[in-house]
């Protein structure tokens, strides 16, 4: 755990100068206070006697004096704090996000979505609350604990171990409450990462959600989910909440008890004394005067308050430590597909060879998704890909953009193994356009920019003639500014599929895959987005993977996939006349199929 928290520690990085200036400002207040009830009982002892208020003056010009420097210290320490903790958090945030995105699919699978964006967001509002304290309260409160307790010792003498034994009990209290209360907080986040799944699929499928009126269901679903996260809290905080009761109750008791033993201590020790000098009687409070004791008190008060504060921080700690703990197995995960040391930097063509390929989602999964992959595709080639669901399709297509590594074989592109080239370079080269398409709020300009960032209006509205789309400018005034709804929300199925996919040409990639990319576009329209591929972009690679053979039977080559294998590979003409599946698909689209 010392280990995590240093690693995330390391996140402070240049806020590090408010991190150190805090705890100084924060001595100093605790110096400052521990000093003020010495000089306060120094002035009551003066105070007898005096005729005037002159030789007074020099105590209050002190007092006020301290008092200022306490206040400044005490604003500068909260204002850095401030400063050090937001920084720390929105580096953290930073980091997290970064190790997110250099992780692969399977680093991805392994924390889930809304694990990942619990632990963005709420856990790293735990650590920076933490972190805030730490570098106040975590100073402050031990340095004014072990300032006062030297203090009550000048002061009170044997008096001061009242309060100094109450220490370990309060200690003892703590323990017990963070050791039943940590299991709790544990089961709380997972149920966090719950609550969020729920409240993610709801976002992303409202539609289907309300098409089938479903609501009051996803609202119990949602209800039993947070009603299962409050009584956990509940039950946490119920444990919490003993300390303060169980700390005013330690306080009180030990503050009487030092009551009573001053008081018996003045009685029994003070008496009258006749000075011949000044030839008058005066009163002796012996070995503790009213003034000592009055500071002693306050003393034992700071003790007992510094001992609620380190409560707090206790408290604050054992809600935190699961957080920086989960914060850290993200931190610490490293990311299964890495840049090898010397990475090839450039793709020469599209050419693709897969060598005995198998692979498998999981380690320890018995069953391989594809298995025994073996054919080559030359550069330029139209490739169609076609098989029932759960084949193995997307799968295979995914190992040549190394979004995960093969478990044997491997796979060459342009001649090289893709575990050879630059993570950047390879993808670079590889546009993959989903059947489930995303579009992201802005315009069409912008969502297009994505594909290539430095691209002219002339060579967008290129790629989306090829795409088949030029519609989507003539319908709306603003054109290329049109705005995009959130996911693209305000185009319809086969117009996001048509941008995607002009937004993939437009990256100008070696290699183009489109994963049932054209399912919601009609068989005319798909006809005419192949033949402008094969027409405009001759020496661009093309892997098609379809659902309708129309979609493909022009293919230079088709792959049928059956169970995670290849079951045969040829052109249109010579599957259908020896491949009895590609047969069957065919006769059931084309209603040709036999008595």
């Amino acid at each position: 755990m010392f280990k995590t928290m240093l690693k995330v520690l390391k996140s402070v990085r240049e806020y590090k100068i408010y991190a150190i200036i805090t705890p100084l400002f924060m001595i100093g207040e605790a110096a400052v206070e521990c000093v003020l009830p010495f000089v306060m009982s120094q002035f009551v002892d003066r105070i007898e006697g005096v005729k005037s208020i002159e030789p007074l003056v020099p105590f209050f010009i002190i007092i006020i004096a301290m008092t200022i420097v306490s206040i400044v210290c005490g604003i500068l320490g909260g204002r850095f704090a401030s400063y050090a903790s937001c920084g720390f958090a929105k580096n953290l945030r930073q980091d997290l996000y970064k190790k997110v995105e250099s992780f692969s699919f399977e680093n991805i699978d392994h924390f889930h979505a809304s694990s990942l964006v619990t632990r963005m967001t709420t856990d790293v509002n735990n650590a920076q609350m933490s972190f805030a304290m730490a570098i106040r309260i975590v100073i402050r409160a031990p340095l004014m604990l072990i300032f006062s307790a030297v203090m009550a010792f000048v002061t009170g003498g044997h008096m001061a171990w009242i309060f100094v034994t109450a220490i370990p009990i309060i200690g003892l209290i703590f323990f017990f409450v963070a050791h039943f209360a940590m299991g709790i907080f544990k089961r709380v986040f997972k149920r966090y990462d719950a609550l969020n799944e729920s409240v993610q699929e709801n976002v992303a499928g409202m539609r289907v959600v309300k098409s089938f009126v479903r609501e009051e269901y996803e609202d119990n679903k949602f209800s039993t989910t947070s009603s299962s996260l409050s009584k956990e809290f509940i039950k946490a905080e119920k444990i919490v909440a003993l300390m303060t009761p169980t700390m005013n109750t330690t306080i009180h008791v030990v503050y009487l008890i030092t009551m009573y033993l001053a008081a018996l201590l003045i009685f029994q020790t003070s008496k009258y004394v006749f000075d011949a000098e000044k030839d008058k009687w005066f009163f002796d409070w012996g070995t503790l005067s009213v003034s000592k004791m009055s500071a002693l008190l306050t003393y034992g008060i700071q003790i007992l308050m510094s001992i609620m504060m380190i409560s707090m921080i206790v408290t604050m700690l054992i809600l935190s430590l699961e957080s920086i703990r989960r914060i850290g197995e993200v931190l610490d995960e490293e990311p299964t597909i890495k840049n090898p040391e010397q990475p090839l930097e450039e793709v020469e063509n599209g050419s693709v060879v897969f060598d005995n390929v198998s692979f498998k989602y999981k380690k320890e999964a018995e069953r391989y998704a594809v298995s025994n992959l073996n054919f080559s595709i030359k550069s330029g080639e139209f490739i169609g890909i076609i098989g029932s669901t759960g084949s193995g399709k997307s799968t295979l297509v995914n190992l040549i953009s190394r979004l995960y590594d093969t478990t044997e074989g491997r796979v060459l592109v342009s001649g090289h193994n893709v575990k050879e080239y630059d993570l950047k370079a390879l993808r670079d080269s590889v546009a993959v356009v989903l059947q489930k398409n995303f579009l992201f709020s802005g315009t069409i300009r912008s969502n297009m920019q994505w594909g290539n960032k430095e691209a002219t209006d002339e060579e967008i509205i290129r790629a989306i003639e090829i795409a088949q789309i030029p519609d989507v400018l003539k319908h709306y005034p603003e054109g290329l500014d049109h705005v995009v709804e959130q996911g693209g929300a305000n185009f319809s199925g086969g117009q996001k599929q048509r941008l995607c996919i002009a937004r993939a040409i437009l990256k100008q990639p070696k290699i183009l895959i489109l994963d049932d990319s054209t399912s919601a576009v009609d068989t005319k329209t798909d006809k005419l987005i192949r033949r402008a591929l094969k027409n405009d972009l001759p020496k661009m690679t093309k892997i098609v993977i379809a659902q309708r053979i129309s979609s493909i039977e022009e293919a230079d080559q088709i792959i049928v996939l059956d169970n995670g294998e290849i079951n045969a590979i040829g052109k249109h003409d010579e599957l259908l006349k020896n491949n009895e599946i590609y047969r069957e698909v065919y006769q059931s689209q084309t209603q040709k199929g036999g008595n």
